[in-house]
This record gives structure tokens, C-alpha cells and sequence, in this order.
């Protein structure tokens, strides 16, 4: 007995060693083999630091370095009572310069930047401040207003350029970063998941896809990345929904898919080429199917035709229920909107529709989609 446990006490003794020496020259062995059999959650990272595991630090330093920071001035009209003393003592020393902070991606070497529309808007002068401290002035080469979206142009050497990511593959739970300089206190990296996808119907666009996130999205967040734990980007912050104007969890995000097909317009035309028929359409309820006499449960409503517009001429009447476009069903009228604006101007589509018991199939040549007015922020 006393053999045996003479043989035990040196064999703990040669452990106890041998552990001793992998603590004091590689302790990163033992870091590693720990979190294996999940004890620790700390590994060694190859520079010989440490970092956490699920840690988003990789996706924050390749995503952040192009996100730009935007600052804009406003010239205010003049105002000749701000001369009058009793003007300036029952109103206050006006502001000459109105100014207004934003976000920006950089999305290629050559200097195009993507932000929102609202953060550009009516800016007399636009300066983009990089995440490594240099800063230049900024020109617009387009907006469009439908979307949100405008595309501005920096001449700067070396420019970061964000990766661009898949945003059609996104499933609600995925997790993402949000990225931006929200309230103008610095770059700011936030995390959360996709809540929803598709959102629409918001009345914040004319064309509305969202992804919706709770990632913290905050005033000046506006035109920023949300990228994944990869840092690929998948879209830019856009609006919040929120009774205080800080961040109540519920964010909104326009999709690359949708920033891509804009930004490439913009950049090769000028502007954004859309198709239009020219009706004014509603969803379809129960009360206006019996109105108007069908018995179709899923469908858009055509409330009315302009005068000598694409529908107009092709002999679509107020009653009809559109079903498809270009052999895609529609159920929603942001899904209308969307199927006819990817539509070619002058090329022949044809549209499926409901007109009280029957089926129809016209075909529709469609114009461009007259520009909007640009609306007052």
C-alpha cells in the first residue's frame, strides 16, 4: 500500500510540474485546450494577445475604416429683420450657417461614397471626415429621392473600401453591426440581429425593402454600414422608429441590393431609370372587392388611371385588380411599385389582372417614372 501511494504522489508531483512549466512558456496552450473543453472563453490571438471568443473586433477594424463621418452647412435665406434690434431681441441672434451630421460609406477606390438623401438635402457645402482623421470637401453626383439614397463623389489617395456583401441571403436572427457617427460623438460600432425583413409600408420612401434591425441606430447613424460579423456590407442606416429620437430598437436599413442598382445608375446615367404606368393603386380589402365586384382575395386595387398614361392607353380600367407583372405576383402595393419601377421604359411587359369574373392578360409598354419634387426636411 505504502508503494502505491508513493507512485501516486510522484506522478502528481511530475503533473503538477509539467503544468507548471506549460503556464510559465506557453501559456497560450493551456488557454487554448481550455476553451476547447469550453472552461475559458479567452484564446490567444496570433499577435500573442488575447481576445474574446465571438468577439466582432475582426468585422468592426475591416468594416470601419470606410465609414466616413459627414458634416453639412445650410446657408439660411436672408432675412432682412435680422438687422432689426427688436427683431434680434425678441427672436434671437440667428444662425447664418444651418449645419447637419450624417454618415457615408466609401464603396470604391476612386472616391464614390453612398449616404441617405435627407443627410445631403439642401447642403451648400458637404465635408467627409475619414476614421483616420483626414478630411475633404465632398460633390454630389446624384440622389434619388425614391430610395433615399445619394452618391457623392471624394479625390482622396488610399481610400478604404468597404467589401461588399449579400443582402438577398439574410434570414431574420442573423446577427449584424451597425456603424456610424451617431449625435456627431465619433465612430460608433453597435451590434444586433435582423429582426425583419421586407419591411414596407412605413411611408418613409416611395420604395421601401428594409432590413430592420435591433442594432442601435441613433440620429447621425444616418448613412452608415450595417455589416455582418464578417464585415461585408449589407446595407445602409437609414431611420428609426422612435417617440424619444434616441434608439427604441427598431431600426431601418436599406438592403445593398437595392443601394447597388441605385449607385450604379446614378454613376452611369445621371440618374435612376424606372418604369411607370401611371395608376393609382390600394390594397385590396374585402369592402372594395364587393365594390367593385370580384371575388379575388389577393391582388392590388386599381383606384384610378391617368389620363393618357402606359395603363391608360392599354385599357386598364379603376375596378381592376392587378395580379401579376412580368409573370411576378402582387399582393401589396410596395410590391406593385417595386415590380413596375425594375420594368425597362418602352419595353412591352405583360401584366396579369382581375376585372369582376374574369381573368385578363394585357400588355403594357411602360414609360419612365416622371421625377418627384424634391420634398422639404
Amino acid at each position: 500500500m505504502k508503494r502505491y501511494w508513493l507512485l501516486f504522489s510522484q506522478s502528481v508531483t511530475v503533473v503538477l510540474a509539467l503544468w507548471f512549466v506549460l503556464v510559465t512558456l506557453k501559456p497560450e496552450w493551456v488557454q487554448r485546450s481550455s476553451a476547447w473543453r469550453g472552461v475559458s472563453i479567452i484564446e490567444a490571438a496570433p499577435s500573442g494577445g488575447a481576445f474574446v471568443v465571438g468577439s466582432f473586433s475582426a468585422a468592426a477594424k475591416k468594416a470601419s475604416p470606410a465609414v466616413v463621418s459627414i458634416n453639412i452647412s445650410r446657408k439660411s435665406p436672408h432675412n432682412g429683420s435680422r438687422n432689426d434690434p427688436w427683431f434680434r431681441f425678441f427672436n434671437g441672434e440667428e444662425d447664418p450657417n444651418q449645419a447637419g451630421l450624417g454618415s457615408g460609406v466609401i464603396v470604391s477606390a476612386d472616391g464614390i461614397v453612398l449616404t441617405n438623401n435627407h443627410v445631403v438635402a439642401g447642403a451648400d457645402e458637404i465635408e467627409v471626415t475619414l476614421n483616420d482623421g483626414r478630411r475633404t470637401m465632398a460633390k454630389v453626383i446624384g440622389t434619388d429621392p425614391d430610395t433615399d439614397l445619394a452618391v457623392l463623389k471624394i479625390s482622396l489617395d488610399k481610400l478604404p473600401v468597404i467589401v461588399w456583401g449579400n443582402s438577398d441571403a439574410l434570414q431574420v436572427g442573423d446577427q449584424v453591426l451597425a456603424i456610424g457617427n451617431p449625435f456627431g460623438v465619433g465612430q460608433t460600432v453597435t451590434s444586433g440581429i435582423v429582426s425583419a425583413l421586407g419591411r414596407n409600408q412605413l411611408g418613409i420612401n416611395t420604395f421601401e425593402n428594409f432590413i430592420q434591425t435591433d442594432a442601435a441606430i441613433n440620429p447621425g447613424n444616418s448613412g452608415g454600414a450595417l455589416v455582418d460579423t464578417q464585415g461585408n456590407f449589407l446595407g445602409i442606416n437609414t431611420a428609426i422608429f422612435s417617440k424619444s429620437g434616441g434608439s427604441m430598437g427598431i431600426g431601418f436599413v436599406i438592403p445593398v441590393s437595392t443601394a447597388k442598382q441605385v449607385m450604379e445608375g446614378i454613376v452611369r446615367d445621371g440618374q435612376v431609370t424606372r418604369g411607370w404606368i401611371g395608376v393609382e393603386p390600394t390594397e385590396l380589402t374585402p369592402e372594395l372587392a364587393q365594390t367593385f365586384g370580384v371575388k379575388q382575395t389577393q391582388g392590388v386595387v386599381v383606384a384610378g388611371v391617368l389620363q393618357n398614361a402606359p395603363a391608360h392607353k392599354a385599357g386598364v380600367r379603376p375596378g381592376d385588380v392587378l395580379l401579376k407583372v412580368d409573370n411576378k405576383d402582387v399582393s401589396t402595393v410596395g410590391e406593385l411599385l417595386s415590380r413596375v419601377a425594375e420594368l425597362q421604359p418602352g419595353q412591352v411587359t405583360s401584366f396579369k389582372l382581375q376585372r369582376k369574373d374574369d381573368t385578363l392578360d394585357i400588355n403594357i409598354t411602360p414609360a419612365q417614372r416622371p421625377k418627384v419634387r424634391p420634398s422639404k426636411r
